[in-house]
């Protein structure tokens, strides 16, 4: 994906046309689903923690709500067959373009992991945390070198439970990492991703990709 997303941004810039912005996730799910019930209603979920954030809840779940209507789920907060628990996670770490020699070696070492877009109150999943690497300055060492561009590594997750037992059916988790800033962009496209296949998808970990429309340079 690095080398890929490399690609089209040196195309990019030799021939100023539009450009192709693949979001490549790396998806794995887990079902106990076998076929779309007719009444496929849902309801979201929330932990205690993500109560307290509540316009960023909100928009997360706009995101996931999209992904599952498209998946033929339909959101009932009266009469849901199923709840929508949704986490998402972006955290910032040292680009892998970044020197090593300045922001590897080992004077700088691993240092801590930056905060990012949604972190915090949504949690991890099945790869844990991403840890970046800190950048300490001028001092003992050497001169201070101005940090490289950041990489942004996300997470998304949507578990549906069946109710009113809460017995868990289906379970998916999706990631992301590159250089674009712009989550409200990609998250949406993840949880698409991690809903492809929708109730059947292959079993194992997967590689989705999905293209977003980007505007002429």
């Amino acid at each position: 994906m690095k080398l890929a997303f490399a690609a089209v941004v040196l195309a990019a810039s030799l021939t100023g046309c539009a450009t192709r912005w693949v979001v490549d996730s790396d998806v794995r799910t887990f079902s106990k689903m076998e076929t779309v019930p007719a009444t496929s209603t849902y309801r979201f979920e929330r932990l205690p923690s993500q109560q307290y954030e509540e316009a960023m809840q909100q928009q997360l779940e706009a995101m996931a709500g999209a992904a599952l209507d498209g998946a033929g789920l339909r959101r009932d907060d009266a009469n849901p067959r199923y709840s929508a628990l949704i986490n998402a996670r972006v955290t910032t770490e040292l680009s892998p373009w970044a020197d090593p020699w300045f922001y590897g070696g080992p004077w700088w070492g691993p240092g801590p992991r930056f905060g990012g877009w949604g972190g915090g109150p949504w949690g991890g999943g099945p790869w844990g945390g991403w840890g970046g690497r800190g950048w300490y300055g001028s001092g003992w060492y050497g001169p201070a070198f101005p940090p490289p561009s950041p990489w942004y590594a996300r997470e998304v997750s949507i578990v549906l439970r069946e109710l009113p037992s809460n017995r868990v059916v289906y379970e998916t988790h999706a990631r992301n990492d590159g250089p674009y800033t712009s989550s409200e962009a990609v998250l949406p496209v993840m949880f698409q991703a991690a809903l492809q296949g929708f109730p059947n998808p292959p079993q194992g970990l997967r590689r989705v990709n999905i293209e977003i429309p980007t505007a002429k340079q």
